[in-house]
Parts: C-alpha cells; sequence; structure tokens
C-alpha cells in the first residue's frame, strides 16, 4: 500500500515561479555586487581626482589674520601658493616654514577653511624693550630678546637699553635686560632712568640717583631683595652682581 500526496495544479506552477525567481536572483547577485562596487570606486576616484586635482577646490583666496596692511602683503607673499591649487595637497608645514623666516612673525599657523581658502593666523612679536645699538639705530626687541625691528622713536611705555660693544648687543644679553626688568617691582622700575647692556653678566642701571651694578639675569629675585634693603643707605652704587658678597661705595 502505497501513500500518494497530489498537489493541486495552480500550487505547482507558483512552486516552479519561484524557483525561477530564486534562480535568476542567483544569478544577478554577483553582478549587483559587482555594479555597486563599480560604482564605489567611481564615486571614490570622482572624489579624489575634486580634492587632488581639480580646480574646483583649489585655491581661490589667501586670508591672512593677525596683520594688516603691508605686513599682511609680506605674509601673503611668502605662502607662495599658485590661485588654482588644489587645497587639499598645500603643504600648510611647508607654508608655516616659509612665513616663519619672516622676523616679525612669532607664531604662524596655517589650516585650510574649505571650499578654497588657504588660512594663516599668524601673531606678530611685541617690543618688550627698544634697544640703542652700538651703530646709534633703535631696534625694538621682543620678550624672548629677539631684534625685529628698527624704529625712530621707542614706542609708548616700552624701556630703553643701551647695548654698549657687540657683546653687549646678543640675544643673551637682551634676555639678561629683560630679567632685569620683569624683576623690579613697579616702585623701583619707576624710579629707573637708564639701563646699560655690557654683556649677559653685566647689566647696569640708574636708580634715582644711584648707580646699581645688576650683573647677569641670574637671582632676580634675590638681587631685588638686597638692592631694596640697601636703599636705605647713602652709597652711590649699589653693586648686587654677586648676591653672596654686595658691595656699597
Amino acid at each position: 500500500m502505497s501513500l500518494r500526496t497530489e498537489y493541486p495544479a495552480g500550487a505547482t506552477a507558483s512552486s516552479s515561479a519561484r524557483f525561477r525567481e530564486r534562480e535568476l536572483a542567483n544569478r544577478r547577485r554577483p553582478w549587483r555586487r559587482a555594479l555597486v562596487a563599480l560604482g564605489a570606486a567611481t564615486v571614490a576616484a570622482v572624489l579624489v581626482w575634486l580634492l587632488g586635482w581639480s580646480s574646483i577646490l583649489g585655491v581661490s583666496e589667501v586670508d591672512v589674520s593677525g596683520a594688516t596692511d603691508a605686513e599682511a602683503a609680506a605674509v601673503t607673499e611668502l605662502v607662495d601658493v599658485p590661485i588654482g591649487t588644489p587645497l587639499a595637497r598645500v603643504d600648510t608645514d611647508a607654508v608655516a616654514a616659509r612665513v616663519r623666516e619672516r622676523i616679525t612673525v612669532a607664531e604662524v599657523s596655517v589650516r585650510r577653511a574649505w571650499p578654497s581658502t588657504l588660512a594663516v593666523d599668524i601673531v606678530l612679536r611685541t617690543p618688550a624693550i627698544a634697544v640703542k645699538n652700538p651703530q646709534g639705530q633703535l631696534e625694538v626687541v621682543d620678550a624672548e630678546g629677539i631684534a625685529f625691528g628698527v624704529v625712530k622713536a621707542a614706542p609708548k611705555g616700552v624701556p630703553v637699553v643701551t647695548a654698549v660693544g657687540a657683546r653687549g648687543a646678543t640675544r643673551e644679553a637682551m634676555q639678561s635686560a629683560l630679567a632685569l626688568l620683569n624683576a623690579l617691582p613697579s616702585d623701583l622700575s619707576s624710579q629707573v632712568s637708564g639701563i646699560t647692556v655690557s654683556s649677559a653678566n653685566l647689566v647696569t642701571f640708574t636708580l634715582g640717583k644711584r648707580t646699581v651694578v645688576w650683573g647677569s639675569g641670574a637671582d632676580s629675585e634675590r638681587k631685588v631683595a638686597i638692592l631694596t634693603a640697601l636703599l636705605p643707605t647713602k652709597a652711590k652704587v649699589i653693586d648686587v652682581s654677586a648676591p653672596e658678597t654686595p658691595v656699597t661705595r
């Protein structure tokens, strides 16, 4: 005795149709994957072309912030990136290095401002002292002891220092003078009428009617304390260059 299941004619046709659809779908799947991969590759290629080789996203403007007029123009010239250069391919480190060559620039940052601007942010040096150099010029020097320009007159409120000889005009000598100015409290610095730098180890200044031999920029706080203690004396010269053995005369 055998069991036999008979399916309706419609059900058999439906099963055949689904089988064909699955078979067709299986055949199409590799093509579909290939098309998707090709489309992704095409999109990637277009993006790479747009970013790296097309002028559509090329440099159309160099924006310098932190400086104006002639200073901004000089920095723009140092940027030296032709208009139309793809922004993605600009070597920002190389641009920053070129701008940093300008002595008036203390800090520089270069960045891409999409879609087409190269932004250059700079911080200019500011004068901390004005130095009469041995050549008779008046130079402005920043807080790091770097001379960055010649001026006709000292900027308002900037102390004037006289450098004597080549050793008195070095960066180390300027740093000693700056250390002195930073160490003096306001009640003493307001009485300073002249600072002379002969070398990094010999800074002298006039305080009221006295001459103070300061020495180098080392031990500044200690020297201020000793100087303050010796001011009540009637000495015309107070030498604190060697704070362990101060001298008055």
